[in-house]
């Protein structure tokens, strides 16, 4: 294998699929990259941890076409170093040179044949959308999926495509539930369907899109899924397993709204909870007046409160929140102002955009 490219391109195609590397393994290729050089031009790096999988191409002059694989940690931190030049690659009997200005490498590789085929999407269902979008409802969702191993399926958000062309990203942890619709630009397959994906691989597709149009296509499998957003892909495995039924779980008839100022809303929260730390837990009191929130918190060091000006009467009506569930909310919330629906001190708060 022989090929030449620039090292800024280089470098940020290592970027992405480094992320998908097993940092440990019974099985050493697992922790390198997958190089494979194609007569066409284009060379595919490919990191995998045998749950999710990350492919990028670049396009290079290839002068021999090959594969092999290379420790992902020590490939990326050379790549780094190096000089702002052409880089040189080189490949023969598993053996590597690196050359780029006078700095020049020599490794050993991984037999290619030890690095596991990325799983094969078996396709059902497709949609897309654009990559800003698919990026904001993935960070307005993620904050609440769990880390409960208990109930796996709920490690994921849910992914529902309705037959009015509407994409709902739904993550559940049991205390809170996060919720986002959008219209997408392109479905193919069954009129509705769904699937659920782990946080881990979403975590790793919100890095991966950017803030353009481009399109981003989201490919259902039969036991896989497959998010493609301009020359990278991820490959991840669906979660099996029943979703919460998250409509029934959304109170609708809700007594009081309030509205109020996000970023004025969470300086108040973020001050009381100066008090609250891990040894320390303990609610923020939250009381709806005419007008106005007041908020206090009491721990084992002292007590904290604050008031936050709204718009509304919540009539005297108190009830308590855990501050990073409710900070996690609004940090989340899309909008500058927000409206608080509420209808009791023990029943569920929904959040939303004010308009």
């Amino acid at each position: 294998m022989k090929f030449s490219c620039e090292k800024a391109l280089l470098q940020s195609a290592i970027l992405t699929p480094s992320r998908a590397v097993s940092p440990k393994s019974t099985i050493p290729a697992l922790e390198g990259l997958l190089l494979e050089a194609e007569e066409n031009g284009t060379v595919f790096l490919t990191g995998y941890n045998q749950e999710t999988g990350i492919r990028s191409a670049i396009q290079a002059d290839v002068s021999q076409p090959g594969s092999m694989v290379l420790p992902a940690r020590l490939f990326g931190e050379i790549v780094r170093k190096l000089p702002d030049d052409m880089v040189l690659f080189q490949e023969e009997a598993l053996k590597v040179h690196i050359a780029c200005g006078y700095s020049e490498f020599d490794l050993l590789g991984i037999d290619p044949e030890d690095f596991p085929e990325l799983p094969t999407v078996e396709y059902q269902n497709s949609l897309a959308l654009p990559e800003q979008t698919l990026r904001a409802m993935i960070s307005q969702t993620i904050f609440a999926v769990s880390t409960d191993d208990s109930r796996p399926i709920h490690t994921g958000s849910l992914f529902e495509v309705s037959e009015d062309k509407t994409l709902t990203v739904v993550s559940v942890d049991g205390y809170r539930l996060a919720l986002r619709h959008e219209p997408i630009t392109e479905r193919d397959g069954a009129l509705s369907f769904s699937f659920v994906v782990p946080g881990s691989a979403l975590s790793e597709v919100e890095k991966i899109c950017g803030d353009g149009e481009e399109e981003a296509t989201v490919t259902q499998g039969e036991r896989h899924v497959m998010f493609r957003v301009g020359d990278t892909m991820l490959v991840s495995r669906r979660l099996e397993g029943e979703f919460l039924a998250y409509r029934q779980a959304i109170p609708r008839n809700n007594g009081i709204k309030v509205e109020g100022d996000t970023r004025a809303l969470l300086t108040s929260i973020d001050r009381v909870s100066l008090i609250i730390s891990d040894k320390l837990k303990s609610p923020l009191r939250c009381v709806f007046d005419d007008n106005v929130l007041k908020i206090t918190t009491k721990t084992g060091i002292g007590d904290a409160s604050d008031q936050c000006p709204i718009s509304g009467d919540g009539g005297g009506l108190e009830i308590g929140f855990n501050n990073r569930y409710l900070m996690d909310a609004l940090k989340a919330a899309p909008a500058d102002r927000v409206r608080l629906e509420l209808s009791s001190g023990v029943a569920p708060c929904v959040i939303l955009p004010a308009e």
